[in-house]
């Protein structure tokens, strides 16, 4: 009977323990995880009886120093309505509220004019202080209701990255950017309204699995301060160029964290109805695919490098042109050059050299090669509608397609899937992955930070490192004629310059320039991409984006406090 007893005890004891647990499990899934959900509640008195205050987790920017900074967050307020139904006098009233507020006089009395309407909204996002005057008007008919929405301190920070919301049909959630990428984190479900004790006594597996488990803020790897700096650049570039648009990334090429993606122009989020050119709300640095020209030329240099065809030394015979499959290859200015090294070819970007490394190298493997860096796939940045590299041009069965993809014409890309293949050579050979989302901080107090994710490409780092030196010469000895040297740090870049082909044909007028550069360049911090659409009055990109390049490396040196490496 003693043992009998005792088992009893003992299960009563577990049931208590664990009803305790789950107890204690459930006050935490409403104080800590649904808090914010229950606030809203309280305040229910000052909601309109045919809905609930808007909801949606954050996005925020991180600061060097770890701050976080907020890019997407909810504002709150008022929206002021009014009942035909009971208003006496809509002309003292709106002589009452046009001292508040602004009032488009002939939308408000069309709204007072329909008596058969008990509610007509005719102001929304108002502040607290001016929805607290107009309470105190204490006017029959006219009311005011908390309300809350989607606010965006930075305004046009980073705004083709962050995103905005908006409807299809009657679904209201993210459209662009991460607001969109990341819609089922940041969107809040509601199922607030259920019977405490019945909860508790619910199916556990059901209330795991519920989409409120997955709900969370996201924290970027854009750095505010740095982005401000880049979009600087970018606006004074496409102004001064007159250029059709511009943009620019800075990432860390050895773990892929990108600490500012920016376009120019851009837009400002918290006031799209007056934007009229929508188009401007994409990324075109994630969607869009360009011929990129001579920045590509270190890739088929490294391919060279790597099969042993070529060094730095290595010398080929220029006459200015070559042709090929009856297609005429011109250097940029078509001089006669005689001998030539491979060093002056990469500092004079020749397009005649770049040809002679490919044959070299041969088709076939140069288009293992391209494909080795990426650019046979999407480079899976955590950002939508990232397009497909047209690489067709390296499955032809002419020697000529080949021979313009060694410097840069004839195959598209996005600029994400380039930063990612020539961080590539600043990193010892290493692919990568680019993403904005460093950590995504889940209702529940969980979190989850994005791995680093990497993929080796065909090249050795010693080719790698080569390529890099070659690079560094460059910059020390020919990019504004040395002048833009830095004599403490080694930077490493790359110019392009490429026409852009409309239909079907190359239009001698308009271009785009490219620049890459990183550093310090043996063990990179930052890698620079910047481009700029169609400028006038200019020829070549090393005209265009070398001073913001290097304006952008002395600003991240100081900022950062980088310390000098030679």
């Amino acid at each position: 009977m003693k043992v009998h007893y005792s088992s009893r005890i003992t299960l009563i004891s577990i049931c208590i323990f664990l009803f305790a647990i789950l107890l204690v499990g459930k006050l935490y899934w409403l104080q800590v995880v649904n808090n914010d959900v229950y606030i809203q509640k309280a305040d229910r008195q000052y909601l309109s009886t045919n809905g609930t205050l808007y909801s949606r987790g954050s996005i925020f920017f991180r600061d060097k120093s770890g701050t976080l900074v907020s890019a997407a967050t909810l504002q709150s307020g008022f929206t002021v309505a009014i009942n035909p139904e009971i208003l006496k006098n809509p002309e003292q009233v709106y002589n009452s509220l046009s001292g508040i507020i602004s009032l488009d006089r002939v939308v408000f009395f069309a709204k007072a004019k329909k008596q058969s309407d008990p509610y007509e909204e005719i102001a929304k996002r108002v502040s607290t202080d001016v929805g607290s005057k107009i309470s105190a008007l204490k006017i029959p008919g006219l009311s005011v209701y908390k309300d809350r929405w989607r606010f965006y301190p930075g305004e046009s920070s980073a705004a083709q990255v962050v995103g905005l919301l908006g409807f299809k049909g009657n679904d209201f959630a993210g459209r662009y950017g991460l607001e969109r990428q990341y819609n089922p984190t940041l969107q809040r479900s509601d199922n607030t309204y259920v019977n405490f004790f019945a909860q508790i006594f619910s199916d556990i597996g059901n209330a795991i699995a519920t989409t409120s488990i997955a709900e969370g803020d996201i924290i970027t790897s854009i750095e505010p301060t740095v982005e401000s700096d880049l979009e600087q650049e970018l606006a004074t570039t496409t102004k001064k160029w007159n250029s059709d648009y511009s943009g620019g990334i800075i990432m860390n090429p050895t773990t892929g964290e990108i600490y500012a993606m920016a376009n120019f122009p851009s837009f400002n989020p918290n006031n799209t109805e007056k934007q009229k050119n929508i188009s401007v709300f994409s990324n075109p640095l994630v969607e869009n695919v360009y011929e990129m020209g001579s920045i590509i030329k270190p890739l088929t240099l490294a391919a060279g490098i790597d099969t042993g065809v070529v060094t730095a030394s290595s010398t080929y015979y220029d006459p200015g042109y070559v042709i090929v499959n009856n297609k005429k290859i011109s250097n940029f200015d078509g001089k006669f050059r005689g001998i030539v090294d491979i060093q002056t070819m990469l500092a004079q970007s020749l397009n005649v050299g770049a040809a002679h490394i490919e044959s070299l190298v041969g088709n076939k493997r140069f288009a293992d090669y391209m494909k080795s860096f990426g650019l046979g796939s999407k480079a899976d940045i955590d950002l939508p509608n990232e397009s497909h590299n047209l690489l067709d041009n390296l499955k032809s069965p002419r020697d000529i397609e080949y021979a313009t993809a060694s410097f840069g014409q004839g195959i598209a890309l996005t600029p994400i899937s380039t930063i990612r293949a020539l961080a590539s050579l600043a990193n010892g050979g290493v692919l990568v992955t680019p993403h904005v989302v460093s950590r995504i901080v889940y209702k529940t107090g969980l979190f989850k930070d994005t791995p680093v994710e990497t993929t080796p490409s065909l090249i050795k780092k010693s080719s790698a490192t080569e390529v890099t030196r070659m690079m560094v010469w460059d910059v020390d000895h020919a990019l504004f004629g040395g002048t833009v040297k830095l004599p403490q740090y080694s930077v490493a870049a790359k110019t392009g310059t490429a026409q852009i082909a409309v239909n079907g044909k190359y239009s001698e007028s308009q271009i785009l320039h490219s620049f890459v550069g990183f550093f310090p360049a043996y063990n990179p911090k930052f890698f620079i991409f910047l481009y700029t659409v169609n400028p006038k009055g200019v020829k070549y990109s090393s005209e265009t984006l070398t001073m913001p390049f290097i304006d952008l490396t002395k600003f991240l040196i100081n900022y950062y406090e980088v310390p000098p490496d030679r």
